[in-house]
C-alpha cells in the first residue's frame, strides 16, 4: 500500500502538471493581436512581476525569521526537525502556484481579447485554458509536495504513519502563510487600483472603464492578475493541501495507524485529477450566448467531474478501507454535494440571471445609500444557506462514517467532506480564474480601440467571471470551515500526545472560563482582521485617488487624448501601500493563538479556535456575496437597464461596487486563509503552550 500511494500521489502530480503545461503552450501559441495590444499587456506582465518579485522579498524575511524560531523549537525538542522544511516548501509551492497562474494570465489577456475578435467561443476557450493552467499547477503541485514528503518520511526515515502525518500537519502553516500574504497583499493592491479608477474615471470624469485616459488603469489590471489570480493559487493551493493532510492525520490517528486510512485521501485527490481534466473537454458555447447559456457551459464541465469521481470513489472506498468502512464513501459524496449546492446558493444570490442582483440594480433608483443598504441586506441573507449545507454536512459525515460508536471515526468522515468538496479543484479553479483573464481582455479592448463587438464579448465573459469567482470562493470558503473544525481535532490529538496534556485538555465545558474567553477572542478575529485589511484597502484607495485627480488636472490635454497618462506612479503607489499593510494581518494571525495559548492555555486555543470558525465563515461568506452582488448588479445596469451607463443609477452601482470591492477580493477570502492558519499556528506551538502557558 505504501509503494502504491507513493507512486499514485507523484502520478497524478505528473499528470497534472503536465496538463497544466500542455495547456499553457497551447494559449502561448494564439496570437496575440495588434502591436498596441502587445504593448498594454506587456505593460501589465511588467507592473504584476515587478510587485510580486517585490512582495516575494519581505515574504522571504519572514520565512527566514520562522525558520530559525522553528528550527530553535526543533533543537528543543518541542518540535521534529522536519517542521522547519516543511514549513519552508509549504510557503514555497504555495507562492509558485500563484506564480505560475499570474504568468500564464498575463501572457493570455492580450489573447483572449485578440480571441474574442474571432467569436465568443474562441475567447472563451482561451480564457478558460489559461484558468486551466492555473488549476492544474495548483493541484499538481499539492499532490507533489505531498508525495514528496511522504516518500521522504516513510522510506528514507523509515517514520510511522501517525509521525508521518504530524510532521506533514505542519507545512500546511507554511502555506497558509504564504497565502496570506499573497492574498492580502494582492487583494489591497488590486482594489485599491480598481477603487481608484472607478471613483474619478466612472464617477468623478465620466469616462469608460478601461478608458486609456485613466492614469489608474494598468494598475487596475496588474491587480487583478497579483490579486485575483496569483493570491487567488496561493490561497486555494493552501486550502487544497489543508484538506488533504487534516483527513489523512485524523485517518490515522481513527484507525490505529492504518496506512489505508492515509492513503485514502491522497487516491480521492489523484482520482479528482483524472475526472477534473475529462471536464475540461466539455466547455464551450455559441455564439451570441446569454449569460445564462455560458453558465451552463462552465457547469457542464464541473458537472461531469463531479459526478464522475462520485461513482468512481465508491470503489476506491471499498477496496483501499474493506467492507467494514465502506459507509466512509458517504461523507465523500456529502461533500461532493455540499460544495455543489453552495455553489448554487452563491450563484443565486450574485449572479444577475436571479433575483437577488435584479432587485439590487433596481434599488439604485432611489440612490447610492439604498443601492449600499441592499447589498449589505443580501450578503447577509445569503449566509443561511450555506450554514444549512455546511451544518448537514458535518452531520451526515459524521454518523456515515461511524461517528456513533467512535468520535475519531466520525471526525474523520468530516475531513472526507473537505476532500470531496476540493476533489474537483483542478476545473473548479479554472471556472474561477478564467474571469481576471476575461476583465484584462476586456480592458485591453477598451484601450486598443477594438471593435465595440469585442468588448461587448469580453464584458459577457467577464460579467460570467464575477459569478464563477464568487462560486469558487464559496468552496473555498465552504472546505475551510470543515477543514477548520478537522485541524482543530488534530490540535486536540496533538496536545494530547505531550505528558500531561490529555489532563489539559480534559475540561473542554463551554461553561469553563478559559473556553468563554477563547470563543469570545476567537469571534472577534475575523472582525478586527476584516477591519484591518480593508482600513488598508481604503487608505492605499485614497492615494490611488488623489494620484488620478491630479494627473486629470495637471496633464494638459490628457481628457482630450492628446496626452498620456502616467500609469506607473499609480502601479508605484499600489505596490508600495500593499506591501506595506500586508504585514499587520498577517502578524495578528500568527501571534493571536500563541498569545491565547500561552494566557488561556490549551483550553482557551479551542475556544478560539472554535468562535473564529464560525464567524469566520459567516463573514467570509457575507463579505464575498455583497460584493459579488454589487459587482453584477453594476454590470446589469451596464447592460442597458435602469438608465443604463453613465446615468445617474450607474453612478450609484459604482458606489455600491467600490465598496463590494475590498468585501469580495480582499477580506473576504483572506478570512477562510485566516480560520486555518490560526489552527495550523495552534499546532506547530502547541509545545510552547503546554509546557508555558499560565493556565
Amino acid at each position: 500500500m505504501e509503494k502504491i500511494l507513493a507512486i499514485a500521489g507523484a502520478a497524478a502530480a505528473l499528470v497534472a502538471l503536465l496538463f497544466a503545461l500542455f495547456t499553457a503552450l497551447k494559449v502561448v501559441k494564439q496570437p496575440e493581436g495588434t502591436d498596441k495590444m502587445k504593448h498594454i499587456s506587456a505593460s501589465i506582465r511588467k507592473g504584476a512581476n515587478a510587485y510580486l518579485s517585490r512582495q516575494y522579498k519581505i515574504v522571504a524575511i519572514f520565512f527566514a525569521i520562522m525558520f530559525v524560531v522553528l528550527g530553535a523549537m526543533a533543537i528543543a525538542k518541542l518540535l521534529t526537525p522536519f517542521v522547519p522544511f516543511a514549513f519552508l516548501t509549504g510557503g514555497i509551492f504555495s507562492g509558485l502556484s500563484g506564480f505560475i497562474g499570474m504568468k500564464i494570465a498575463t501572457l493570455a489577456n492580450s489573447r483572449t481579447a485578440n480571441a474574442c475578435r474571432d467569436g465568443l467561443n474562441k475567447g472563451l476557450r482561451v480564457a478558460f485554458s489559461a484558468g486551466s493552467v492555473m488549476g492544474f499547477t495548483v493541484v499538481g503541485l499539492g499532490l507533489f509536495d505531498i508525495s514528496l514528503w511522504f516518500i521522504i518520511l516513510k522510506f528514507i526515515f523509515k517514520l510511522q504513519p501517525a509521525e508521518i502525518t504530524s510532521a506533514m500537519l505542519t507545512f500546511g502553516m507554511g502555506a497558509s502563510s504564504m497565502a496570506l500574504f499573497a492574498r492580502v497583499g494582492g487583494g489591497i493592491f488590486t482594489k485599491a487600483a480598481d477603487v481608484g479608477a472607478d471613483l474619478v474615471g466612472k464617477v468623478e470624469a465620466g469616462i469608460p472603464e478601461d478608458d486609456p485616459r485613466n492614469p489608474a488603469v494598468i494598475a487596475d489590471n496588474v491587480g487583478d492578475n497579483v490579486g485575483d489570480v496569483a493570491g487567488m493559487g496561493a490561497d486555494l493551493y493552501e486550502s487544497y493541501v489543508g484538506s488533504i493532510i487534516s483527513a489523512c492525520a485524523l485517518g490515522v490517528a481513527a484507525m490505529n495507524g492504518n496506512i489505508k486510512a492515509l492513503a485514502l485521501p491522497i487516491l480521492i485527490s489523484a482520482l479528482g485529477v483524472i475526472c477534473s481534466i475529462f471536464g475540461t473537454f466539455l466547455i464551450k458555447t455559441k455564439e451570441q450566448a446569454s449569460q445564462k447559456h455560458l453558465l451552463a457551459a462552465l457547469s457542464k464541465g464541473t458537472n461531469f467531474s463531479a459526478i464522475f469521481i462520485a461513482i468512481l470513489s465508491l470503489p476506491l472506498v471499498y477496496f483501499t478501507l474493506g467492507k467494514d468502512h465502506w459507509t466512509i464513501y458517504f461523507s465523500i459524496l456529502t461533500g461532493l454535494i455540499g460544495g455543489v449546492l453552495i455553489g448554487q446558493a452563491t450563484e443565486y444570490f450574485t449572479s444577475d440571471t436571479y433575483k437577488p442582483t435584479k432587485n439590487l440594480a433596481a434599488t439604485s433608483e432611489t440612490g447610492t445609500a439604498t443601492i449600499i443598504i441592499g447589498g449589505l441586506s443580501v450578503g447577509m441573507l445569503s449566509t443561511l444557506l450555506p450554514i444549512v449545507i455546511i451544518s448537514a454536512c458535518i452531520l451526515i459525515s459524521f454518523f456515515v462514517s461511524g461517528g456513533a460508536t467512535s468520535a475519531q471515526m466520525g471526525l474523520y468522515g468530516i475531513s472526507l467532506a473537505a476532500v470531496g468538496m476540493l476533489s474537483t479543484l483542478g476545473i473548479t479553479l479554472a471556472t474561477d480564474a478564467y474571469g481576471p483573464v476575461a476583465d484584462n481582455a476586456g480592458g485591453i479592448a477598451e484601450m486598443a480601440g477594438l471593435e465595440k463587438e469585442v468588448r461587448e464579448r469580453t464584458d459577457a465573459l467577464d460579467s460570467l467571471g464575477n459569478t464563477t469567482a464568487a462560486t469558487g470562493k464559496g468552496f473555498a470558503i465552504g472546505s475551510a470551515a470543515l477543514t477548520a473544525l478537522a485541524l482543530m481535532a488534530s490540535y486536540i490529538d496533538k496536545i494530547k500526545s505531550f505528558e500531561g496534556g490529555a489532563e489539559k485538555i480534559a475540561d473542554l465545558n463551554i461553561t469553563s472560563p478559559s473556553v468563554l474567553i477563547g470563543l469570545f477572542v476567537g469571534a472577534c478575529l475575523p472582525f478586527v482582521f476584516a477591519a484591518i485589511t480593508m482600513t488598508s484597502v481604503g487608505k492605499a484607495a485614497q492615494s490611488v485617488v488623489k494620484e488620478v485627480r491630479r494627473q486629470f488636472k495637471e496633464i494638459t490635454g490628457l481628457m482630450d487624448g492628446k496626452a498620456e497618462p502616467d500609469y506607473a506612479s499609480c502601479v508605484d503607489l499600489c505596490t508600495k501601500a500593499s506591501l506595506k499593510e500586508m504585514i499587520l494581518p498577517t502578524i495578528v494571525a500568527v501571534v493571536s493563538p500563541i498569545i491565547v495559548g500561552l494566557v488561556l492555555g490549551v483550553t482557551g486555543v479551542v475556544g478560539m479556535l472554535a468562535g473564529a470558525t464560525v464567524t469566520g465563515f459567516l463573514m467570509a461568506i457575507f463579505m464575498s456575496n455583497s460584493g459579488g452582488a454589487w459587482d453584477n448588479a453594476k454590470k446589469y445596469i451596464e447592460s442597458g437597464v435602469h438608465g443604463g451607463k453613465n446615468s445617474e443609477n450607474h453612478k450609484a452601482a459604482v458606489v455600491g461596487d467600490t465598496v463590494g470591492d475590498p468585501f469580495k477580493d480582499t477580506s473576504g477570502p483572506s478570512i477562510n486563509i485566516l480560520i486555518k492558519l490560526l489552527s495550523m499556528v495552534s499546532i506547530v506551538f502547541a509545545g510552547i503552550v503546554i509546557n508555558f502557558s499560565l493556565l
